[in-house]
């Protein structure tokens, strides 16, 4: 027996001791960030998969705090995404057309034919409008939006016809997002427009409930949509933003020192999620023409027609939805327009 309760007293002692050595670790263990996106995990490959690695990389790097990534949908889809935040489930995530969901004025980003480039793109949203933007969607959904990055410029694909003006997509059927603003530029443009979901969308193509749809070249490339699609058209009708959002709550929970690290490292993820894509775009376009896709480049003349079309449809609804006050479709144009010079 007392053979048994000296084993025991040196038990105790001996976990008294680990718990006085671990003890400073484990009360200088920082908070957690959760940051769930949609995109594959690989960084070469993904806009959102290369933001998030290196987001993690700087911030476990310069602080305490602990970065778990969770890509390809495994918290679920945008929406669920931005939910999540906005409770505090999760703290971060990377996403686009679901910003508009949740903070209206983010759709005068997909107003069609708006950048006609991408460094203007990039000029406007890291400058003031970007800024002002985040800020009143940061009020609408307590989100916090810290920088922005990139899905791309969208285009138009389809199985009928080579198109190389609004005139050659009449009568055609396009998959497209279940977002009005979608709706109405196919609309405007000719189309007809088919509201599908993301996971529907190749079943669709290859049984010709539609004709063609409209993504990224990255996007059509990395899930072989260009097998089930002949035509290609690089009219890059809307410029995807991604939003790299945090809850704000969470935000302002934090020392200013890991604030600035959080905002540094979203920074230089924004960045790279662009340079990603650029890099997908450019590749992409390649590997789609050698695998037998005819790509058609537009030229101004004909960019300006399906502007002509697209835009006044797109804008006059846009506008009764927000409705006159807010101004932020004629301080887009005032935004790229200085950028432009």
């Amino acid at each position: 027996m007392k053979r048994n309760l000296s084993n025991l007293g040196r038990l105790l002692s001996l976990a008294l001791m680990l718990g006085l050595i671990f003890a400073p670790a484990l009360a200088m263990a920082g908070p957690t960030i959760k940051l769930g996106h949609v995109d594959p995990a690989s960084w070469q490959s993904s806009k959102k998969g290369a933001a998030g690695v290196i987001f993690k990389n700087i911030v476990e790097g310069e602080s305490d705090i602990s970065v778990e990534l969770f890509p390809a949908k495994a918290l679920g889809n945008e929406n669920s995404l931005v939910q999540q935040a906005q409770e505090g489930t999760t703290q971060m995530t990377i996403v686009s057309g679901a910003m508009s969901t949740v903070c209206k004025a983010a759709d005068v980003l997909n107003i069609p034919y708006t950048f006609a480039s991408p460094t203007i793109a990039w000029d406007v949203l890291d400058g003031r409008f970007g800024q002002e933007l985040a800020e009143y969607c940061l009020k609408k959904t307590g989100l916090r939006t810290l920088a922005y990055g990139e899905t791309g410029f969208r285009n138009f694909t389809n199985n009928v016809r080579e198109i190389k003006t609004p005139a050659d997509m009449k009568g055609l059927k396009f998959r497209v997002q279940p977002i009005p603003l979608y709706v109405e530029m196919v609309k405007g443009l000719g189309g007809e427009p088919t509201p599908i979901a993301w996971s529907e969308l190749p079943n669709a193509l290859a049984t010709g409930v539609v004709d063609g749809q409209e993504n990224p070249v990255g996007v059509i490339y990395n899930n072989k949509l260009h097998k089930l699609q002949k035509y290609l058209v690089l009219d890059g009708h809307v410029y995807a933003a991604d939003f790299i959002l945090i809850n704000d709550e969470f935000f302002q929970s934090l020392s200013a020192k890991d604030q600035a690290v959080v905002k540094k490292a979203a920074r230089i993820a924004g960045v790279m999620g662009r340079a990603i894509q650029q890099f997908n775009t450019a590749e992409g376009v390649t590997k789609v023409a050698a695998e037998g896709m005819q790509v058609y480049a537009p030229t101004a003349a004909d960019l300006a027609q399906f502007k002509k079309l697209a835009q006044p449809a797109v804008k006059k609804w846009l506008a009764g939805e927000l409705g006159d006050d807010a101004g932020w479709i004629k301080k887009l144009d005032a935004a790229i327009m200085e950028a432009s010079k």
